[in-house]
């Protein structure tokens, strides 16, 4: 059998390969006497490879939208609900999903809860399409026999998750656009349409104003050393995505996006619905509290998050409140922190985190839809300074040069 694997390089960096062993344990033994440290080992799924064909490009089959995804939770909800078997459920999904990837998926998974594998085992071998997050939640539903209420569950917070990252997707769209159209063409106009006029102006000989230097330097450099241009913007690409790739980089990264005005509130409160919303979600599924904050902590999405809750798992292991280390923090509101404490104390933790989720969802919300009105006429004064500057820097030299005559 192969095995997938994610491990950690001395320097941090962390990278991924395959190790053929007969079970997980072995593997695991193979790499540790190779001195490798091992992140998380999971089995080569049969979409991925095949013992005949060896391995599928499976991005050439296109990648499982998050959408797919709620639509499956849901419609198994639904028929779990109504007592249709599991089996049963997965191939009538099968029937109704769109994507033929999904499908392959989908289908397997069927095939190997018909021969005894649980929902939950199968589900974990597809960790790109359903999160660690999303098969503890069916584990916790298949060990405590309430797996329909627990679907339902889920269901409902995917979608409200879906929903919220879809808002703030589409709030950022009409900005992105108008600043893509932006550059297009103020790239066209450098290479197009200044070299046109460059002859004319430096053919007068009269001194021209230093924005018109600027903006004739750039064109010649944008059309002369163009291949030196794409070299820089790829390096800088991929030296961005390595840095990233590290624990150092990814830990800066993520401190400084909470540190960005206006938008590093945003993040911050995307991230603290994340973290209350899943946490909900397990502790109602049934997780003991160390393992569903283990959970959440590779779900929450930003490092600074994450190291907060794995100290915080070390508090709750030890016997402490679960709001200890939150209380001393400066990246988490005193109101979640409190809110934790008393949810604590009362037994009434999950319903506790579902009032703090939807309070910052509505959050959220209110502060996407006002940053959409406010970036409107920043967009268009932007476009105002950078049209009006290129425009003065060209008809202001052409008017000096005619009033010559």
């Amino acid at each position: 059998m192969k095995y997938n694997y994610k491990a950690r390089k001395p320097s941090g960096q962390i990278f991924q390969g395959i190790v053929e062993a007969a079970d997980e344990n072995t593997a695991a033994d193979i790499l540790i006497d190779r001195g490798i440290a091992i992140i998380s080992i999971e089995e080569v799924s049969r979409v991925e490879y095949d013992s005949e064909k060896g391995f599928t490009f499976t991005f050439l089959k296109g990648k499982i939208k998050r959408k797919e995804v709620v639509i499956f939770a849901r419609q198994l909800a639904v028929m779990i609900s109504a007592n249709v078997p599991v089996v049963q459920s997965l191939r009538i999904i099968v029937q109704q999903t769109e994507s033929e990837h999904f499908k392959e998926i989908i289908s397997d998974i069927a095939d190997e809860v018909e021969n005894g594998v649980k929902l939950s085992g199968s589900l974990a071998k597809y960790p790109k399409v359903f999160s660690e997050f999303f098969a503890s939640m069916i584990k916790s539903g298949e060990t405590s026999g309430k797996l329909d209420e627990v679907l339902e569950y889920l269901a409902d917070q995917e979608e409200k998750d879906y929903d919220l990252t879809s808002k703030i997707k589409g709030a950022m769209i009409y900005p992105i656009f108008i600043m893509s159209g932006l550059v297009v063409v103020g790239v066209a106009m450098m290479i197009f349409v200044i070299p046109q006029l460059t002859s004319m102006l430096t053919a007068s000989g009269s001194e021209l104003p230093f924005t018109t230097k600027v903006l004739i330097g750039s064109s010649h450099v944008m059309r002369q050393y163009w291949w030196a241009l794409i070299i820089v913007i790829a390096g800088i690409i991929f030296g961005t995505k390595w840095l990233l790739s590290t624990t150092r980089g990814r830990s800066i990264w993520d401190a400084f996006k909470l540190k960005i005005p206006i938008f590093g509130n945003l993040f911050k409160m995307i991230y603290l619905v994340r973290f209350t919303r899943s946490l909900s979600t397990l502790v109602v599924g049934g997780v003991p509290l160390a393992r569903a904050l283990e959970i959440v902590s590779e779900v929450v999405g930003n490092m600074a998050y994450r190291e907060l809750i794995e100290e915080t798992i070390k508090e709750v292991e030890d016997g402490n409140s679960v709001a200890v280390v939150f209380l001393r923090s400066d990246i988490v509101p005193k109101l979640v922190s409190n809110m934790l404490a008393v949810g604590e104390k009362t037994g009434r933790l999950d319903n506790i985190l579902n009032k703090v989720s939807d309070f910052y969802s509505r959050e959220i919300e209110n502060m996407v839809a006002n940053m959409t009105h406010l970036i409107e006429p920043f967009i268009m004064v932007l476009i105002g300074v950078a049209v009006g500057g290129m425009v003065a820097s060209i008809i202001l030299p052409m008017y000096n040069l005619a009033n010559q005559f």
